[in-house]
């Protein structure tokens, strides 16, 4: 039966590939910024028109400071029953206008444009998912609920209460970024993302009458910059990255202060508090100067607990079912809300599109691979409620 349920399946959004290219058309044209709140609207009353095609009743939430998310659930469903956290997320990288240097455009079966990969392709998949367990009366076990925010390229500075509040009480999450590479490989592990902002207290003076007198923030800063970077472990898998220096007043005057802002990324919880503590710990080589350290870890690492783990195992086992093979990314650098969800509730991510060039000029999805991708999103939401939460 299961076999005889992944063929119906994906025989029929093979059937819908062509609509599928079209509503991700739609959603790519509909631009949206992360910082351009308004723009948000567009991908919203799209997304909010498709879920109520299949009896989901859809309301926004949040949007303190930027644009509102979209949170869906089916209009009859069982209130006390266990439900699976569908995420994704309707924000670019891409300004408004973006279109105009980067046309949509299909060729080869590759639909290019701002936002096809990350991640408006994954929003597709949830919608066909969707529509094809309704198609066919399909009914999960699992209830699936579906938020999708639109800040999260910015840390989902807003929607991140949302996201915990759902995985807390959620039998699984499934995420809908892109797959990794070529074969689109799913992720179950995810470095944890550090913003800290160092800032250097010197001494002013004039730089020539009175040099002597000063205490050169930027020096001071200029010394720290490499303990900074002597602080990455690339065999732990840790990295600290200096991205912008800031200081000074003008030439003539020994700056009084200067700051920099430090990327940081750790495997584990471990390497995080480790990394952390040395930053906190930073001591001024010069006398007269001060160090404050400000910042933390916006994205817990997500970890390969053995939760993810048996959620991998069951996609891998549903894409054989399906005729393909899906293998695990490994340990990947960028994070995304499944660092969030993973704290409560076992994660999957990377079961978006196949595509490349997120964040690139080049960004496009394999639209003849949408219709396998959505029809093991769908099987993934049959699967039966997990039996435990273990780490």
């Amino acid at each position: 039966m299961a076999a005889e349920t992944s063929r119906i399946v994906l025989d029929w959004l093979g059937e819908q590939r062509e609509a599928m290219v079209g509503l991700l058309e739609r959603l790519v044209k509909a631009e949206s910024p992360s910082l351009e709140p308004q723009a948000q609207q567009g991908p919203f009353r799209i997304l909010a028109a498709e879920l109520e095609r299949v009896d989901y009743a859809v309301r926004s939430v949040g949007g303190n400071g930027v644009g509102q998310h979209l949170y869906a659930r089916p209009m009859h469903r069982h209130r006390h029953g266990p439900h699976q956290l569908l995420v994704g997320h309707m924000d670019t990288v891409w300004p408004v206008g973006t279109l105009a240097r980067m046309p949509v455009q299909e060729e080869h079966g590759l639909l290019f444009g701002p936002g096809t990969a990350d991640m408006k392709g994954g929003l597709v998949e949830i919608v066909f998912a969707l529509r094809a367990l309704h198609e066919f009366d399909l009914q999960p076990s699992v209830t699936p609920v579906v938020l999708v925010n639109s800040d999260e390229e910015i840390g989902s500075v807003d929607s991140s209460r949302f996201i915990r509040s759902l995985a807390r009480s959620a039998d699984r999450a499934l995420v809908l970024e892109a797959g990794e590479g070529p074969d689109g490989k799913l992720k179950i592990a995810r470095k944890g993302v550090g913003r800290f902002t160092v800032t250097v207290q010197g001494r002013p003076s004039h730089a020539g009458t009175d040099f002597e007198e000063g205490v050169s923030a930027i020096l001071e800063l200029s010394l720290q910059v490499e303990r900074l970077f002597a602080l990455s472990d690339p065999a732990c898998g840790v990295s600290v990255n200096v991205g912008t220096i800031d200081g000074g007043l003008r030439p003539n005057v020994v700056a009084p202060s200067a700051s920099a802002v430090v990327d940081v990324r750790a495997p584990s919880a471990t390497a995080a508090q480790r990394v952390e503590q040395a930053l906190r710990s930073l001591e001024p080589a010069l006398p007269g100067a001060t160090i404050e350290v400000e910042g933390g870890f916006r994205r817990p690492p997500m970890e390969p607990l053995r939760r993810n783990r048996n959620l991998l195992a069951a996609a891998v086992r549903l894409g054989r079912e399906l005729g393909f093979s899906i293998e695990d990314a490994g340990l990947v650098g960028g994070g995304s809300d499944a660092n969030t969800t993973s704290l409560f509730t076992p994660t999957l991510d990377g079961l978006g599109p196949i595509g490349d060039g997120s964040h690139a000029t080049d960004e496009h999805v394999d639209t003849t691979r949408l219709p396998e991708r959505a029809a093991l999103l769908a099987l993934l939401l049959l699967e039966p409620p997990a039996d435990t939460h273990m780490a």
